[in-house]
């Protein structure tokens, strides 16, 4: 007599283990691919701290325009690392989500103490910012293209354009 089929309840395992990914890109690349978006991801954060920071800090002459430039800026960003951070899964990685991890991946080095009523230096440093973002981006890019992986690419496409828009922006206030 055969023994009866468990059910999902009597065994968890029941139905089987989730499939390995097999979405057209090797293991190896998925991996580069997702610690370059990782790096990406943490440069967005970094920038975003910082954008948020200078929205919440800025005083004087400028306060108005550039209060509501950074807020505006801010929170384009801060819809844009749910998009990432869903790819690095989809790719089949974890994603980094503490302050020691943004802080260990990123390549924005920390800036200078600046004066609330410094506006310019706060410009500078958003500058500074998003290209340091455009370039991990750009890098994610090539290995994206590299492996093949279109979605990759199409994303960070639209993430260039986005921070290569507000450097050229922020700069054209400083001329």
């Amino acid at each position: 007599m055969a023994t009866p089929a468990k059910t999902l309840k009597e065994d968890p395992q029941v139905g089987g283990n989730a499939p390995d990914i097999d979405i057209g890109i090797s293991a190896e690349d998925r991996k580069k691919i997702s610690e370059s978006l990782m790096v990406s991801l943490a440069d967005a954060f970094t920038l975003y701290l910082k954008t948020h920071n200078f929205h919440f800090n800025i005083t004087g002459e400028m306060f108005n325009s550039l209060h509501t430039m950074f807020e505006t800026q801010y929170n384009e960003q801060w819809m844009a690392f749910d998009e990432i951070a869903e790819r690095i899964r989809a790719l089949g990685f974890n994603v980094p989500a503490s302050y020691d991890d943004f802080q260990r991946l990123t390549s924005i080095k920390p800036g200078t103490k600046v004066e609330h009523t410094d506006w310019r230096e706060m410009v500078r440093q958003l500058v500074v910012g998003n290209e340091a973002v455009a370039r991990s981006e750009r890098k994610s890019l090539e290995i994206a293209d590299k492996a093949g992986d279109d979605p990759t690419v199409d994303m960070l496409t639209q993430r260039l354009k986005v921070h290569e828009k507000n450097a050229w922006m922020l700069r054209a206030l400083l001329q």
